[in-house]
């Protein structure tokens, strides 16, 4: 729990605030400040206020708003490090956002993001409004769209919530697949079996799965069937029951292929199907099969639809800014005469 105390001291100027946050406990609130205070220098970024630490306590000056801000911002984070939770800087990312909102929509309410957790990896919450907006559609509708620019979670999230439903017993088994448009799913062309023909293409997957899993779990499933990863090609012909099923990067899935895909949802399934319809790679003049199921099915109640944009882009400043400069340039006339 946080102390917090304000400075009777007069400010500099009318909107100035000093506030001062004691944590009960020092191993937890070192967790919270972060190696070398990074969670501190993030929000010191984000607000424009000075996070000043010391032992078990924090001081903050700034516009008074801003000290606020701040201060809702340290408690929520207290509280995941009062679970023995890490907290990275898009954690503090996450915080921010989520009690902005807090703020301008349930200001007497504790009422924040959505969250899912997996046994390995406990409680994962939204970073953002899009991410909140996601995670409920994903509990709400049997079948989600999800599209926007890399690095705004549309993966990862969706493995979590696919494991979480295998370990709650929801669904039976996991299919995560992808387009192996790099390929052109000549896959025999390839050397070597199989998986190793597919792995390259599927890492994202891959690394999702074991974010969220023991990696011994993911092996075990792989080898009995319960987890399978596999190109998109291979889902012809099936019909999927009782799982949860992934399509990644589906803005390289053609119109047939995307109409093959969606119709093998069979009883008792969830499906996912993510990409950015930006980033096609499929040849000059061919559809995005992805942009065209979005816009077939936007008028059924039943589909869950997500738009992500580069102001949602949680994986890095860097990452936001680089998304953000690319599409300025998309959107600038062209110079050329």
């Amino acid at each position: 729990m946080a102390r917090v105390s304000r400075s009777d001291s007069e400010p500099q100027r009318e909107n100035d605030a000093e506030v001062t946050l004691a944590f009960d406990d020092n191993r937890r609130a070192s967790l919270l400040f972060g190696q070398y205070d990074q969670n501190l220098v993030k929000l010191e970024r984000r607000l424009r206020v000075s996070c000043v630490a010391s032992g078990n306590h924090v001081t903050l000056k700034g516009d008074a708003e801003a000290c606020e801000h701040a201060r809702r911002a340290l408690e929520t984070l207290y509280a995941r490090a009062q679970l023995g939770l890490e907290i990275s800087p898009g954690d503090v990312e996450g915080a921010i956002e989520e009690t902005t909102r807090q703020r301008s929509l349930f200001p007497d309410s504790a009422v924040g993001f959505d969250q899912i957790g997996t046994r390995k990896r406990g409680p994962v919450r939204a970073r953002n409004r899009a991410q909140d907006l996601y995670l409920r559609a994903l509990k709400r509708y049997e079948l989600v769209f999800a599209e926007g620019p890399a690095g705004t979670g549309k993966t990862w999230l969706a493995v979590g919530h696919a494991v979480s439903l295998l370990e709650k017993g929801v669904v039976e088994r996991l299919i995560l697949s992808r387009p192996a448009v790099e390929a052109g799913e000549r896959l025999g062309f390839l050397p070597g079996d199989m998986r190793e023909k597919v792995d390259p293409y599927l890492r994202p997957i891959y690394d999702g799965l074991y974010d969220f899993m023991d990696a011994r779990m993911v092996e075990r499933g792989m080898q009995t069937g319960m987890i399978e990863v596999a190109p998109l090609a291979f889902m012809r012909g099936r019909t999927l029951t009782k799982a949860c099923i992934l399509l990644d990067e589906a803005q390289n899935a053609t119109t047939m292929q995307m109409k093959m895909f969606l119709t093998r949802l069979g009883e008792g399934s969830r499906m996912i199907v993510t990409g950015d319809p930006s980033q096609t790679d499929l040849p000059s003049g061919q559809k995005s099969g992805l942009s065209e199921a979005i816009t077939l099915l936007s008028g059924l109640d039943e589909i869950g639809h997500v738009r992500f944009s580069e102001g949602d882009v949680v994986r890095h400043d860097l990452v936001r800014a680089i998304v953000s400069a690319y599409e300025r340039a998309q959107r600038r006339p062209s110079d050329r005469g």
